[in-house]
């Protein structure tokens, strides 16, 4: 397990799946904010988008587990990861009843670790909807530096909507 301060990241288990499922996939408005896709309905036992998959080169997921309590809070991961650039982008979502207690910022803390330390990375990188308050708060006080908006890039929910992203580099995250 990776550990930072109040949750540690651990692999996906069979038992995750219907719990992520019903809190996270099934709240289409959470499901459609946090996916490029449009957002299907999906039977948790026909190919739920948080199965446990076997491992691939270019993304890992993880179950985020509060530490003080050993629950389920959530998912995170590091997806496109890019072995020749040496950079990768990360993403995590919370259960509701786990957010606005700190646990986005540690998540992102252990992310960042995995990706730097463990993977090897050069760059880190997070896109989030621009009017993500809570997720544009966390990256900035994970020491990521904010680089620009992508003007209604993608088509949400009937609307198009405008990402920020957000950028750290491994000679940042060691300073910090």
């Amino acid at each position: 397990m990776i550990i930072s301060g109040l949750v540690g990241l651990r692999a996906r288990s069979e038992a995750d799946v219907p719990v992520l499922h019903t809190e996270l996939h099934d709240d289409v408005v959470t499901a459609s904010r946090g996916d490029t896709a449009a957002w299907r309905p999906v039977d948790v036992s026909n190919g739920s988008p948080f199965a446990v998959k076997p491992p691939v080169d270019t993304a890992v997921s993880f179950s985020v587990v509060e530490l003080a309590t050993g629950e389920l809070a959530g998912v995170a991961s590091v997806w496109g990861i890019d072995t020749h650039n040496r950079s990768a982008h990360l993403g995590m979502t919370l259960r509701p009843s786990f957010r606005g207690r700190g646990l986005g910022y540690e998540t992102v803390r252990a992310l960042c670790l995995y990706g730097f330390d463990f993977l090897g990375l050069h760059r880190l990188q997070i896109e989030t909807l621009t009017d993500n308050d809570a997720m544009i708060a966390t990256a900035e006080r994970a020491g990521f530096t904010r680089e620009g908006v992508l003007r209604e890039g993608g088509w949400m929910l009937g609307e198009f909507v405008s990402d920020v992203v957000y950028g750290l580099l491994e000679r940042e995250y060691r300073q910090l």
